[in-house]
């Protein structure tokens, strides 16, 4: 390992020795050693698997629609109210991810029916790469026929209303309950961006940084009952890249521990995974594997003593304004117009739209950023976009107080957040992505600051 990576890894990758557990059979109640003031929490889901064939997201690659189900795809809500009566509800779904106009509908529907504000909704996608794809916007890069292109809008336009009717389930459901906090570690995560010959390559990358952390929320009953498991990885959900719908490692993590415990919720919520990927992959029984190491250590940190929860439950919500480099010039544009693929030709097409005035596109965008702080205990950070891990790192190691859960993934997925370190980088998350999307890009090198900033700014004000 050269001294720069040695560095690297020493102040970055964080490794949990996990002592093994002898569990003697199924963890059914929690007793607890203090008795604080009791929350409310309820539970909802919604199956959102195709009806139909159609085209999956995820793989550039792929060229026809789906052929079938491993199992279920679902959007999963949990609504928790604290003791002092504050509310949030976290939302899960098995989907690559969130698109500004669904967390938008969905956040007004809320509002209308609950009286939730956008601070007390967290939409989350596990970034599955084996569901459906349903955003729009990416017909025009794919390229897709009008019959698949209308699917894709059919499936679109029936989104928000499974969204609803899993938070309706859920506030319906709200009853009595205890929150605790526990953490472990899965190890099968790795980082993808591999150095080679000057360049960043997708392939597994022993001495990057990685988090292996495990972080679980357990809601049990007023009767000492498990009802909701929520837990977390950072990682991406790509071991598989076939023709069938699969919740990946993620979608057999969250059914094992609902096999365990029967009468409760499993829900899985995406971390900082941008630039982490499952290895090994591409098998079937390698989903599965890693869905059981993930299920392991969710199982260890309901066997340890957790941390209580009892409030009072604080959130906030604001938008991080993030910058883009300039448009390539007109000369470049027209260069790649005559001598890129056919992708890279509808890219160019696109950006001189811009250019020339034909399409509208601002030049920054606001990159959603979430925080819910449960009293002294845990603080969780949701940030919008394909949040590589070195926000987690950071975000972990600055933020002093209670314990850090970070979320990424989460109200609007709009395409890679790299940190400063991966924008100057360069490759895939660093910009090379962006051309698979709306967006301009890449971003400017202020981005990690507009966003850590953002995340200090919004933590202060709940902190008063």
């Amino acid at each position: 390992m050269s001294q720069q990576h040695g560095a690297r890894a020493g102040h970055w990758v964080i490794r949990l020795a996990v002592t093994a557990v002898a569990l003697g059979g199924l963890i059914r109640s929690v007793v607890f050693a203090a008795e604080p003031a009791m929350w409310k929490a309820g539970v909802g889901r919604q199956v959102i698997t195709p009806s139909e064939p159609m085209w999956m997201a995820g793989y550039a690659s792929r060229d026809k629609p789906s052929e079938g189900a491993i199992h279920d795809l679902y959007v999963k809500a949990l609504a928790l109210e604290s003791p002092q009566g504050e509310r949030l509800v976290i939302v899960t779904s098995d989907l690559i991810g969130i698109t500004a106009s669904l967390s938008a509908s969905v956040l007004e529907a809320a509002n209308e029916r609950f009286g939730l504000a956008p601070r007390s909704v967290l939409l989350n996608a596990s970034h599955t790469h084996c569901g459906p794809e349903y955003r729009t916007y990416k017909i025009w890069v794919e390229a897709l026929s009008d019959a698949e292109a209308a699917k894709i809008e059919r499936y679109a336009d029936a989104l928000p209303g499974k969204f609803l009717d899993a938070i309706t389930a859920a506030m319906a459901d709200l009853r009595p309950a205890k929150l605790a906090w526990s953490q472990d570690s899965a190890d099968f995560a790795r980082n993808r961006r591999f150095p080679e010959n000057g360049r960043f390559v997708n392939r597994q990358y022993d001495e990057g940084p990685v988090d292996h952390d495990v972080p679980v929320l357990r809601v049990t009953g007023a009767d000492g009952k498990l009802r909701a498991v929520l837990f977390g990885y950072a990682c991406h959900n790509t071991t598989l890249s076939f023709y069938r719908f699969c919740g990946d490692y993620a979608g057999f993590a969250q059914r094992a521990v609902e096999e365990a415990h029967p009468g409760a919720m499993a829900l899985f919520m995406q971390g900082a995974a941008g630039d982490q990927n499952p290895y090994p992959r591409r098998e079937l029984e390698l989903a599965e594997q890693h869905g059981r190491t993930l299920a392991a250590a969710v199982e260890r940190a309901l066997a340890a003593e957790p941390t209580l929860l009892a409030g009072p439950l604080l959130t906030a919500r604001a938008d991080a304004r993030l910058e883009f480099e300039p448009l390539p010039s007109r000369d470049v544009l027209l260069d790649q117009l005559r001598a890129r693929g056919a992708r890279d030709q509808r890219r160019a097409q696109y950006l001189l739209d811009v250019a020339d005035g034909r399409i509208p596109l601002a030049m920054t965008y606001g990159c959603p950023v979430q925080v819910a702080r449960f009293g002294d205990e845990l603080l969780l950070v949701a940030i919008g976009g394909e949040v590589v891990v070195d926000y987690s790192i950071r975000l972990k190691y600055e933020l002093a107080g209670p314990h850090v859960w970070v979320a990424g993934y989460s109200n609007d997925v709009f395409g890679y957040l790299p940190s400063r370190r991966v924008l100057l980088e360069g490759g895939y998350e660093g910009g090379e992505s962006m051309r698979n999307g709306p967006l301009p890009g890449p971003f400017a090198p202020t981005v990690e600051e507009r966003v850590v900033g953002t995340v200090r700014r919004l933590v202060d004000a709940i902190s008063d």
